[in-house]
């Protein structure tokens, strides 16, 4: 084997290495097909997008949308998750702060609804897929 690729696979093993390091500090949870459109999820996901964990529940549990239910089991979800991770370590010690909050669109259920003259409209009913990922105010998310 030449010393090429000897270096290139080494560095590639660095790297890999050093992105599982960053990443044992994170937890995630992730929410599939949730049958809500994405752009009602997303405005509530704003809203707890680089917040504290304990004030993003807080402001999860008093919000008036359907949505905010559902994001607030996903984040209970992902408290767990790091909990399990970390075990020893409490949460109030940890500065966990919600890190991402990613909102994509999912399966898209078309259904017909009868128009005048024979006609029939598509009425498209969509749904998301919510990923929350949680870590420390002072870990850097690389890509």
């Amino acid at each position: 084997m030449s010393e090429e690729i000897k270096k290139h696979r080494t560095k590639k093993k660095e790297r890999a290495e050093k992105l599982k390091a960053q990443k044992k500090d994170l937890a995630f949870a992730v929410l599939r097909n949730n049958p809500t459109s994405p752009r009602k999820m997303r405005l509530v996901a704003g809203l707890i997008r680089n917040q504290d964990v304990n004030k993003a529940l807080d402001i999860l549990q008093y919000s008036p949308q359907e949505a905010a239910i559902k994001l607030r089991k996903l984040l209970q979800s992902a408290i767990a998750n790091w909990t399990k991770k970390n075990e020893g370590v409490h949460i109030e010690d940890a500065n966990l702060i919600v890190k991402e909050v990613k909102v994509d669109g999912a399966r898209m259920l078309k259904r017909l609804r009868p128009a005048p003259q024979g006609r029939a409209y598509r009425i498209r009913k969509r749904s998301n897929h919510v990923t929350i990922i949680l870590g420390n105010s002072d870990v850097n998310l690389e890509k």
